[in-house]
């Protein structure tokens, strides 16, 4: 499977990897930094979170734009490295009586993690134009590049903390990331041009992609059928960012604390379990692939959703254990199987999203379903912060049930939805 994947993917694989690095050493530290060292109040923190975590994911509208209409692929995904690293900087000069380099770093990191992410799935997408049944295989792949950055991010801001005992000089390792990431991208170039494709009307050439000869009705079912699934998936995302906000705040709080497990550290298990997990279900998939058994795409992401549900069940029965209290007294062990779960459903629903988006997005709105896809991410991010500021309000066991009733009713549309995502799942 490996060998016949383009050579463009890896080294799109590794600028990934490395970007990762940067911004997954930044995400288990964000709330502790504002709360701890910015001094911020719970509910601030939550508001920045929340706005943060939604431009993250907002900005790639304007990426999609930039990178179909105007500037190209890999020029906009340049610019958002270039932004990102300058972000990362300006976090490192930030502290409580410059908390104005705090704002303009987050802004900056957030502006450029979209216009890159949207076109780096983009690129991926076009890379794919002559063998479509490799695309989710593909995209699985390009999945592991990002969770072997988010691997290492945990392990950095971790020994920081322990060790060094200044959360800055991690900031200065994203930095340090994001100039990898924008060297191995220019190696790669030669290897990506052909896909750095634009959309202009009634054309086709190098370099550009012609307008999707499908009716205008089949552009509009397929738009709206990408809607439909937008709105429902938004509920997943609003549960997925907790990762960052409440399950810190229940690592920190109830959860027996190490010298080498910290609650930044428990983001290191995510990514862990993707990297274990993803061969095992490419495998299984490929297995019932060549007997013709394999769910199709909007298939297992209601196994997804379902999975998540579960995972947030484990977090009610923690806090019913006894993590309500507040006392450092639960083990590790009910965070890390939980991560497992989440790691799962994960699996099923992130990379496996992307390749149905590039399936049914009609050629020339590509750039802009992807930057909706985006969207999607950004509206649940910005729930996950919303909700998160009443994390310390109610009991944590209501918290939890709350989130695993909306991922329940979520899963639900998802089935009832079935068979309008499957007319375009090809």
């Amino acid at each position: 499977m490996l060998k016949t994947q383009p050579r463009g993917l890896w080294f799109i694989f590794f600028t990934e990897m490395w970007e990762r690095v940067g911004f997954y050493s930044l995400m288990p530290m964000l709330t502790l930094y504002m709360i701890h060292e910015l001094h911020w109040s719970e509910a601030r923190a939550g508001d920045y979170y929340g706005n943060f975590v939604m431009a993250c994911y907002l900005f790639p509208l304007l990426g999609g734009w930039l990178g179909d209409r105007v500037l190209g692929r890999i020029t906009t995904v340049n610019i958002g490295a270039l932004c990102m690293a300058i972000g990362y900087v300006a976090l490192a000069l930030s502290s409580d009586d410059e908390t104005i380099f705090f704002i303009i770093g987050l802004f900056l990191i957030a502006l450029g993690t979209g216009i890159f992410k949207v076109n780096m799935g983009a690129l991926i997408g076009s890379l794919y134009l002559d063998n479509p049944k490799q695309k989710d295989a593909g995209f699985n792949i390009f999945y592991m590049g990002v969770n072997v950055g988010a691997l290492i991010a945990p392990l950095i801001v971790t020994y920081n903390k322990v060790v060094v005992h200044d959360s800055h000089v991690s900031f200065w390792i994203c930095a340090v990331g994001l100039a990898c990431a924008l060297v191995i991208f220019r190696v790669g170039r030669p290897n990506l041009v052909h896909a750095d494709i634009r959309a202009v009307p009634a054309k086709s050439g190098a370099g550009e992609l012609a307008v999707s000869p499908m009716s205008k009705r089949e552009v509009t079912e397929r738009i709206v059928t990408l809607a439909g699934l937008f709105l429902v998936l938004m509920m997943f995302w609003m549960a997925f960012y907790q990762n960052y906000f409440a399950l810190t705040l229940f690592a920190e709080r109830s959860t027996i604390a190490y010298k080498w497990l910290q609650p930044e550290t428990y983001q290191f298990f995510p990514p862990l379990f993707i990297v274990v997990l993803t061969p095992l279900v490419l495998m299984v998939f490929g297995a019932l692939n060549k007997k013709g058994k394999e769910p199709i795409t909007p298939v297992k992401m209601f196994l997804g959703m379902a999975i998540m549900t579960v995972s947030l069940l484990i977090m009610v029965a923690a806090s019913y254990a006894g993590g309500d209290a507040d006392r450092n007294s639960m083990a590790p062990l009910w965070l890390i199987v939980m991560y497992l779960f989440v790691s799962l459903a994960e699996i099923l629903i992130s990379p496996i999203g992307m390749s149905y988006v590039s399936k049914v997005a009609p050629g020339q709105y590509q750039g802009l379903l992807f930057g909706a896809w985006f969207l999607t991410i950004s509206m649940g991010g910005k729930l996950s912060g919303l909700l998160g500021k009443y994390y310390g309000t109610f009991s944590h066991h209501d918290y939890f049930l709350f989130l695993a009733g909306l991922l329940g009713f979520s899963t639900v549309l998802i089935l009832l939805l079935l068979k309008r995502l499957k007319k375009y799942a090809g």
